[in-house]
């Protein structure tokens, strides 16, 4: 059993249990998000497939934790012209754990 949601940007397969990093929501630690951009649904042989997403569809999840990844590197450089530049950035994200999802009146937790 698994959905595919739409948050930040991006898409991402789910099931329950599943723990990820998305873009930054504004939530705290430790309170319950929905997600209800869904896109699609697949439970054994049933499969809900959105147009584009699906009515009545949603996903549960409860924040973990807030936080940045890893810095990047961004270097600018022209040889022979005495340019170089460097910068970095971390990325915000919130770690979710996902706890249930719903398709048309069907509870598939």
């Amino acid at each position: 059993m698994y959905a595919i949601i739409k948050t930040g940007g991006k898409q991402y397969k789910v099931t329950p249990g599943d723990t990820l990093q998305i873009e930054k929501i504004i939530a705290l630690e430790g309170t319950d998000v929905e997600f209800n951009d869904v896109l699609m649904v697949a439970h054994g042989e049933q499969i809900a497939i959105g147009s584009p997403l699906i009515e009545g569809g949603k996903v549960t999840a409860t924040v973990q934790k807030q936080g940045r990844g890893k810095k990047i590197k961004i270097i600018k450089f022209k040889r022979r012209k005495h340019y170089r530049k460097q910068m970095g950035h971390r990325q915000y994200y919130t770690e979710v754990k996902i706890t249930g999802i719903m398709a048309n009146n069907l509870n598939l937790t």
